[in-house]
């Protein structure tokens, strides 16, 4: 009974001891870090010149897409154009029948003519009649009517013309020629098919290249896509405007021609258009595509990595760790977002903000700055101590053989013969 109690109280004898050991032990770990000092990673703060893009949707619209309408009421007597083809501007699409409209010009030819005629003799009799007056054989009466003949003559010869060039008009629209250069779509009519003016379209042109790309921008950015248009215009369409069709890998460069005179209300945005060369048929109207605009480049702006802003009531802030490791709040203004960095007001160059561990600091607070890898055995952090190894990473040295070198690699030596060995008893 004696002998349990004396083991039972040396092992409790034991565990004070090693528990004393333990707290009163150097730590290596401890030696560089102090009670609830937290790890951060710093990144500094460089200036460097951003670039402003927007990634938006967009539309892709033709400039210019023309509906074909006959002018003139006739049977279509040929279709020169396919559908789906490629025309240039007065290339002959369609020819109406021409027989009543030349029947018409030649009849008003000819009553031209016979009003000019008309009009010689009205002209004749009115100088008769004034050489009569002069003789006093006609009253002045009888000359102001001769005179007012011949004007009334001249002005039928004058109405005469005019319904005859438009007799030539109408005979024109019957050959209906492209309006613009593009591609063709449906065609609505064939031989025999009777037009009337304003009615049905006969196809429609629209025009692909160039092409243009319809966008709507935020109003907050206004002013910058103001000053985009004003610089693609003075340098007569620089490429500021980069569209990717869905499904492809290509991209097609553009500049900005257009921005609307009006902010829609309701959604806070404005339009604005950019034209591309398309010579060959890359975008296509109606395609929805990924549009990136260049609005310019921020000056050495501060930019920093999105994760290190601390989200407050009060704002946006980052906290700042000087040569003391003492780390201060400093409140941040947003200029613009690219990808994981964002260009920030309110700090200074070559400031340290926070990256990694930042919710764990507080204002003031003395923090542990790491670097990243520094839990890896023989990293150092930033203040080139030597990092604590990971767990279960630390082996343990094996201590010095006596054996000579190689002794290890050799075999074992065989008993001579007459040798007995010796067996455990």
């Amino acid at each position: 009974m004696k002998i349990k109690t004396i083991i039972t109280g040396l092992v409790i004898l034991g565990v004070i001891g090693g528990l004393v050991y333990y707290r009163m032990a150097p730590s290596d770990q401890g030696a560089t870090k102090g009670p609830n000092e937290p790890a951060v990673t710093l990144q500094p703060v460089v200036p460097k010149d951003v670039a402003v893009n927007l990634s938006l949707n967009g539309t892709v619209t033709s400039i210019r897409t023309v509906d074909v309408r006959s002018q003139v009421t006739n049977t279509v007597k040929e279709v020169r154009v396919k559908e789906g083809q490629f025309v240039n501007q007065g290339d002959i699409l369609f020819v109406l029948d021409t027989r009543s409209d030349k029947a018409n010009v030649a009849k008003l030819t000819a009553q031209l003519l016979r009003d000019k005629a008309l009009a010689a003799d009205q002209d004749r009799q009115y100088a008769r009649a004034q050489e009569l007056k002069l003789k006093n054989f006609v009253s002045q009466g009888s000359v102001d009517t001769t005179m007012s003949q011949r004007d009334a003559q001249v002005a039928l010869v004058a109405s005469d013309e005019a319904a005859l060039e438009a007799a030539k008009v109408a005979l024109d629209f019957n050959t209906i020629r492209a309006p613009i250069s593009g591609r063709t779509g449906v065609i609505n009519v064939f031989p025999g098919t009777l037009v009337l003016p304003q009615t049905v379209s006969l196809l429609t042109i629209t025009q692909l290249d160039p092409i243009s790309v319809q966008f709507t921008v935020p109003e907050s950015q206004l002013a910058k896509l103001q000053a985009a248009l004003k610089s693609s215009a003075a340098s007569q369409g620089s490429s500021n405007v980069e569209v990717k069709a869905p499904n492809t890998n290509k991209s097609v460069s553009g500049h900005l021609y257009f921005v609307d005179n009006l902010v829609d209300p309701s959604s806070g945005t404005i339009k604005a258009k950019a034209r591309f060369e398309n010579k060959n048929n890359d975008l296509w109207p109606g395609q929805f595509v990924q549009t990136k605009v260049s609005l310019g480049l921020i000056k050495d702006a501060l930019s920093i990595p999105s994760k290190s802003i601390v989200n407050s009531p009060n704002g946006k802030f980052v906290y700042v760790v000087g040569e003391d490791r003492i780390a201060k709040q400093k409140p941040i203004k947003e200029l613009y977002v690219s990808g994981e960095f964002m260009a920030v007001e309110g700090l200074s160059a070559n400031d340290a903000v926070v990256v990694e561990g930042k919710q764990n600091v507080r204002p003031d607070a003395t923090v542990r700055i790491i670097t990243p890898g520094a839990s890896k055995p023989g990293a150092t952090d930033t203040k080139g101590g030597a990092a604590a190894p990971a767990d279960g990473q630390a082996k343990e040295k094996s201590a010095p053989s006596s054996e000579p070198a190689g002794a290890k690699d050799k075999p074992p030596a065989s008993p001579k013969p007459n040798e007995v060995t010796p067996t455990a008893k």
